[in-house]
C-alpha cells in the first residue's frame, strides 16, 4: 500500500470513529480500500466483546456475499462470574471460541498467527477448514489488546481475521501493512461499540426514554418536568410465599414473568422506569390522554395474555406459577432527576405515582387482576371496554375513588 493510500485511510479510520459510523460499514470501507490498494482481501472478521445482558459480543463480516455482516454470540464464558440464575452458555459460540486461533494466542501470549491453508493446516483451528473451502490459501489473526485502564467488562481486545485467495497467499509487506493499519481499525470499532454499549446499558438499566434523556444531556440533579402520562404499576401475586417456600425458583421465576410484562408495555408504546423487586413501574405517553390509555390498556390485555401461556408452558415444567396485579392511572407527573450528588434516579413522582401504587394494591381486596382509576376510566373510547367494581378507600388518599376493571364481555 502506497503512503497516500495509508494516510487516507487511517484520516478516514479517524473520521469514522468520531463520527460514530456503524462498525459494519467501517470493516467494509476499510476491506475495500485495502483491496482497493493491492492487498488481495478475500474474507474478513472483526470482533469485539461488549457489555450487553444477552449477547458476549459481535462479530463484522466481509466478503460473505449471502451470509449477514453482523452476527451476535452468546456467553463462551462464566469466569468470574458469581451465577446464581439461569445463565448458560452458547455451546456454537464456545465450541469456536475454545478452537480458535485466538484462544490460542491468549493462552501463549502472541499477537499474530498466520497459517497457510492447506489439508495439513485446516483442522488446526475452527474456521480453517470453511475458509479452505471457501477458497482461501492464506489466513493471519491478529489480537489488538487494549491496556488495563482501557478495559471495559469482557471488551479486551478486537480479534480481526485476514483471508485472501491469492495463490501465493500475503506476502510480508501485505501482512507488515496488516500490522500497522489493524490498531487503528481497532480503535474506530472500538470508539463507535463503546457508544453502541452505552446506549444499551442506559435503556437496560434506565429505560428507553429516560435512557436517552440522560445520553442527551438531562442529568442533571433537580431538573424534572412536568408531563401527563398513564402511570402502570404491577407486582406478582404471591411473591413473598414463593420466595420463601422455594427461593432458588425466585430469579427464573422473575425472569420469565418480567420478559412477558416488559414486552408488552415495549410493543405498546411504554417506557419502563424500574423493576423493584416483583414490582414494575412504567408510563406511557402520547399526543393526548386517549392515545396513552389505550396504549397502556392493550399493553395490559397482551400481558395477561402472555401470563396465561407462560404459567401453561411453567406448569408443564413443574415449576411455580404467579399472576399479576396491575393498578393505571392517569394524570400529571414530575419527570426527571431525583437522589443525591453521587447517586441520581431519573424517575417520576407526584400523587399519581402514589395513587397507582395504592390501586394496585386493592387488587388482592377486590379480587380482581387488573384495576384502573376513575381519570383513567373516563377517558375517551376507554369506559365502554371496563366496569365498575365500586368506591373504596385507598390508603393515603383523602377521597373514596370509584375503581373499574376489564369488562369481560368486551
Amino acid at each position: 500500500m502506497n503512503e497516500n493510500l495509508s494516510t487516507e485511510l487511517l484520516a478516514w479510520l479517524t473520521q469514522a470513529g468520531l463520527a460514530g459510523t456503524s462498525e459494519t460499514d467501517i470493516v467494509s470501507v476499510f476491506c475495500d480500500r485495502c483491496v482497493t490498494a493491492e492487498i488481495p482481501l478475500g474474507r474478513a472478521h472483526v470482533a469485539i466483546d461488549t457489555l450487553h445482558p444477552v449477547h458476549e459480543g459481535r462479530l463484522f463480516r466481509w466478503g460473505y456475499p449471502n451470509e449477514p455482516q453482523v452476527h451476535e454470540y452468546g456467553r463462551t464464558s462464566l469466569a468470574g462470574l458469581d451465577v446464581s440464575g439461569a445463565v448458560s452458555l452458547d455451546t456454537q459460540a464456545t465450541d469456536v471460541w475454545r478452537r480458535s486461533p485466538f484462544y490460542n494466542m491468549l493462552q501463549t501470549g502472541a499477537s499474530l498467527l498466520r497459517r497457510r491453508l492447506n489439508a495439513d493446516t485446516k483442522d488446526e483451528f475452527s474456521m480453517l477448514a470453511d475458509w479452505l473451502a471457501a477458497g482461501m490459501t492464506d489466513y493471519v489473526a491478529i489480537t489488538t489488546r487494549f491496556a488495563a485502564e482501557g478495559v471495559i467488562g469482557e471488551m479486551d481486545a478486537v480479534y480481526s481475521s485476514w483471508g485472501t485467495k491469492a495463490p501465493e497467499g500475503f506476502n510480508d509487506n501485505q501482512i507488515a501493512t496488516l500490522e500497522r493499519l489493524v490498531p487503528p481499525l481497532a480503535l474506530a470499532v472500538k470508539s463507535v461499540s463503546l457508544a453502541r454499549m452505552t446506549r444499551t446499558l442506559m435503556e437496560t438499566y434506565l429505560g428507553r426514554d429516560a435512557g436517552q434523556r440522560v445520553l442527551n444531556g438531562r442529568i442533571v440533579r433537580g431538573l424534572a418536568e412536568r408531563i401527563d402520562a398513564v402511570v402502570w404499576f404491577s407486582d406478582l401475586r404471591g411473591f413473598t410465599r414463593i420466595t420463601d417456600t422455594t427461593p432458588e425458583q425466585v430469579i427464573p421465576l422473575l425472569n420469565d414473568y418480567s420478559d412477558v410484562i416488559v414486552s408488552a408495555i415495549h410493543e405498546h408504546g411504554g417506557d419502563v422506569l424500574k423493576l423493584i423487586g416483583d414490582g414494575t413501574l412504567a408510563i406511557f405517553t402520547g399526543e393526548d390522554r386517549t392515545h396513552a390509555c389505550n396504549a397502556a390498556l392493550s399493553a395490559a390485555i397482551a400481558a395477561r395474555q402472555g401470563i396465561a401461556e407462560l404459567k401453561k408452558r411453567r406448569s408443564v415444567e413443574g415449576k411455580p406459577v404467579t399472576d399479576m396485579y396491575l393498578g393505571l392511572h392517569v394524570g400529571e407527573v414530575f419527570y426527571g432527576n431525583v437522589g443525591s450528588r453521587e447517586r441520581l434516579d431519573f424517575t417520576v413522582i407526584g400523587p399519581a405515582v402514589n395513587e397507582v401504587s395504592r390501586i394496585a394494591a386493592m387488587c388482592r381486596s377486590v379480587d380482581q387482576p387488573v384495576l384502573m382509576s376513575s381519570a383513567f376510566a373516563n377517558v375517551d373510547a376507554v369506559k365502554r371496554r371496563l366496569v365498575s367494581v365500586g368506591r373504596y378507600a385507598l390508603r393515603g388518599i383523602s377521597h373514596p375513588q370509584e375503581l373499574f376493571t376489564l369488562d369481560p364481555e368486551t
